[in-house]
């Protein structure tokens, strides 16, 4: 597997407010989860929902049968890269009781937190590792839209195991989470109508920005070797080693622990996973301040490449910190490492094979004309998923508070009485 890289703009998400206002504004009251709407209630999962988990038993799996879902399904979205149980063993499962369409599966083991809404037709078991949440008291899709929110991360912290590793939340506590519910279900489809719509223009631009990658790869991969030359430059390219066109930046100050990861904040969250952001922090005392040009961020344990040209809190150990040598430009080396890649030999440290690659180093002019002729396009779109990111991050601060309603209050009164 080759290395993976992405550029990434303006992914700041900054919610500073601009005129002081009361704590508690007229129509609003402050609750263990935050300021609400007065007509919001304060309920618990237990309230909306039966809980239950899944097999305890290790499963048996095979080649072809029923469905098995375990927590990197809810974390990655994709229920498509599934493992089989067989028939059989599904009917035995003690545990397990029957997913249907418009159940919640969370997980409960690891990431913990993370919701997803069935929203398909499907036979299939699942690991004790999730639970599953079977709505009655609220719309199953604003529940999930809720828990993508600060207010339930804070819950779900709070209800965790303090001392489990990996972290943990057993089922009873799972009841004991609370959040903020508009009294009328049309106000809750509304808002997570709202925040949807976002997420499928996240999907599409990914989807897009993906395409464009695959357009541009042959000429791209010509290009940053030389074999394509633009007009008006010749001569031979220099073979050059890690040291005499890099160096690696001491970032460790500017580090902090996956479990300090939050959905929202003042600052995105940069680690060596594949996703150019994985979360956001307050804390501005540990912020890492970009130099102009950018900067390569190299995943140690993962070979994944990404260039970051924002200020960002440093995640989890294995996120090394690259940038060009004065006369090199960063970004033309994170493509370099893109297309050609750092193999990964399973959880080692692979910095050290970096640093013995070569790079085909023209001068700085040639590296600029080539960036500049291959990368405007994407940059275009890497800019706007960007923002479309920062604004559902702005979206959920103002819908699932109250902040902003969707619904007018006549409406709101007629659907809640």
């Amino acid at each position: 597997m080759k290395g993976e890289s992405t550029a990434v703009r303006d992914a700041s998400a900054r919610y500073a407010p601009q005129v002081d206002i009361p704590a508690v504004q007229e129509g609003y009251k402050q609750t263990e989860v935050g300021v609400i709407p007065e007509e919001w209630e304060l309920v618990t999962v237990g309230d909306l929902a039966t809980v239950r988990d899944g097999t305890h038993q290790t499963p048996k799996y095979v080649p072809i049968g029923i469905p098995f879902y375990s927590v990197e399904h809810v974390t990655s979205r994709n229920f498509s890269n599934t493992k089989f149980i067989a028939e059989e063993e599904h009917k035995h499962l003690t545990r397990s009781f029957k997913i249907e369409r418009g159940d919640v599966l969370m997980t409960r083991i690891g990431s913990i937190g993370e919701c997803v809404l069935v929203d398909w037709d499907v036979e299939a078991s699942f690991y004790v590792s999730l639970a599953l949440l079977k709505i009655s008291g609220a719309d199953a899709a604003y529940v999930v839209a809720y828990s993508e929110s600060s207010a339930f991360k804070k819950e779900v912290d709070l209800q965790s195991l303090p001392s489990a590793t990996p972290k943990k939340i057993n089922l009873g506590p799972i009841s004991h989470i609370r959040l903020a519910l508009p009294k009328s279900q049309e106000e809750q489809r509304a808002i997570a109508t709202a925040l949807s719509d976002v997420d499928a223009l996240l999907e599409a631009l990914d989807r897009l920005i993906a395409k464009k990658r695959d357009i541009k790869q042959a000429t791209m991969q010509q290009l940053l070797t030389g074999q394509t030359r633009l007009p008006g430059f010749e001569g031979a390219w220099e073979v050059k080693q890690f040291d005499e066109v890099l160096v690696r930046l001491n970032a460790k100050s500017n580090q902090i622990q996956t479990n300090d990861y939050r959905h929202t904040g003042m600052y995105p969250v940069v680690d060596q996973g594949k996703e150019p952001v994985v979360g956001f922090s307050d804390r501005a005392n540990q912020i890492f301040h970009c130099p102009k040009g950018g900067v390569i961020v190299f995943g140690d344990h993962t070979c994944i490449v990404k260039f970051v040209d924002f200020d960002f809190l440093v995640g989890a150990d294995g996120t090394q910190i690259i940038k060009g040598k004065p006369g090199q430009i960063t970004l033309f080396y994170a493509y370099q490492l893109e297309y050609r890649g750092v193999d990964p030999t399973g959880y080692n440290r692979h910095f050290k094979s970096l640093r013995e690659k070569e790079f085909s180093a023209p001068d700085e002019r040639e590296q600029a004309a080539i960036l500049s002729d291959m990368d405007a396009e994407l940059e275009a779109l890497q800019q706007r998923r960007a923002k479309t990111t920062a604004l559902k991050q702005a979206m959920m601060q103002e819908l699932l508070t109250g902040r902003t309603r969707l619904v007018e209050p006549a409406a709101r009164e007629r659907a809640a009485s």
